[in-house]
């Protein structure tokens, strides 16, 4: 008999509303561990412009799937959730609660309900499209998926080789936009990989954005500068995809001197806004989260009970 996965409280919601705060009172109550859903987090040396969790905080709480890449390797939702299925393997195999927290969408939407995988690569296909990127450049190949697929080409990045050729390649082999792929993988009809109970936070406006505010100047404070200095002096700077994350790519730009670090701060606090308003519009989709304004408004009774407890129905927490 295949033994039940071990049932999860995943703690979601936007950049700055006290998700991190929440799992580590929670993982603390119930001597717990936490899987990080984060995909700026998982790079080594990038620590304060992705607001991980101090070396205090996590010796006093495990963390897992942090630090488990280099800046400049690529970080794939496939292997994430290899990693964290291990880590949560791992955690349950040692008789501890597992607590997922982090708020990349597409992270905890692959770990809960898997991904569509489409074709297997064809090498001879990818090599004509790396040729056409070669020959026309990479606009023109975002511009032919926009005609081919309008719905997928709106969401991935047109300096993003690898997916727009991936895209282009599903279309070309099946015939089938990778979007009609994904809409027939219709995640409101697949059962969740691990019983499930998810949280989200969702401060009011105002005070998710005076949040983002205090913590970017906190970052500023704690050494963003120097930090984004040492991953250059390592060699890694745009167009590596970690150094064009919110905080990094806008002191990459200072210290090239493009802008000026007053300036730099202010674009990071409007794109982290704005990153904010996405995360919320993705998981507002969701209507298994149960949401709270604040980490003191969570009922962590509730979510103790339903780690705790193995009686309970998983899916009637």
């Amino acid at each position: 008999m295949t033994p039940a996965r071990p049932r999860l409280v995943v703690i979601v919601g936007p950049t700055a509303a006290g998700k991190t705060q929440l799992a580590l009172e929670l993982a603390r109550r119930v001597g717990g561990e936490i899987v990080s859903c984060d995909s700026q987090q998982v790079y080594r040396g990038m620590d304060v412009g992705t607001g991980k969790v101090t070396a205090e905080e996590r010796a006093a709480v495990p963390h897992h799937v942090l630090d488990v890449a280099q800046p400049d390797e690529v970080m794939t939702a496939a292997r994430f959730v290899e990693l964290a299925d291990a880590a949560i393997a791992d955690i349950a195999a040692r008789g501890k609660p597992v607590i997922v927290c982090g708020g990349t969408g597409l992270y905890v939407r692959t770990l809960l309900l898997g991904l569509f995988e489409g074709p297997g690569a064809n090498p001879q296909r990818r090599a004509e499209l790396a040729a056409k990127v070669a020959e026309s450049g990479l606009p023109s190949l975002h511009r032919w998926l926009r005609e081919v697929d309008p719905v997928i080409a709106a969401k991935i990045d047109p300096r993003d080789e690898k997916r727009v050729v991936r895209a282009l390649e599903v279309y070309l082999e099946t015939g089938v936009p990778m979007s009609e792929h994904q809409a027939r993988h219709d995640h409101r009809n697949t059962p969740p990989r691990y019983p499930v109970l998810k949280v989200g936070l969702s401060p009011e406006r105002e005070v998710l954005y005076q949040r983002i505010e205090r913590r970017v100047d906190q970052m500023i404070a704690s050494g963003l500068v120097a930090e984004v200095e040492r991953l250059r002096s390592a060699g890694y700077r745009p167009p590596m995809r970690s150094q064009e994350a919110i905080g990094y790519a806008e002191i990459h730009d200072v210290l090239d001197g493009r802008l000026e670090l007053a300036t730099a701060v202010e674009y990071i606090k409007r794109n982290s806004r704005r990153y904010a308003r996405r995360q919320v519009s993705w998981y507002r989709g969701d209507l298994d989260v149960r949401w709270s304004l604040q980490p003191d408004a969570v009922d962590q009774g509730e979510l103790e009970r339903y780690l705790m407890d193995p009686s309970r129905d998983p899916h009637v927490p």
